[in-house]
């Protein structure tokens, strides 16, 4: 079983506010499959650096307003 990630991400919210753009068209858009982005949605998948700045381009945002990394307190920057 793998250990869930730290990272948190705001990539569910983002589509919605994309056009209600769906998991599959999000996969299409970044070459992966649609299970690959349910995975990172839920935190179960980390993505490699590239792809992350590929999801990010996609949404047009910062790579930080798609993904967020706790700092050493606990809290979420």
């Amino acid at each position: 079983m793998t250990k869930p990630t730290r990272i948190t991400n705001a990539i569910r919210s983002l589509r919605f506010a994309n056009g209600e753009m769906t998991q599959a068209q999000l996969a299409e858009r970044i070459g992966v499959t649609r299970q690959t982005v349910i995975a990172i949605e839920q935190g179960r998948y980390s993505p490699s650096l590239e792809m992350a700045f590929q999801i990010a381009r996609v949404f047009r945002v910062p790579l930080d307003e798609v993904f967020q990394y706790p700092d050493g307190a606990g809290e979420v920057r």
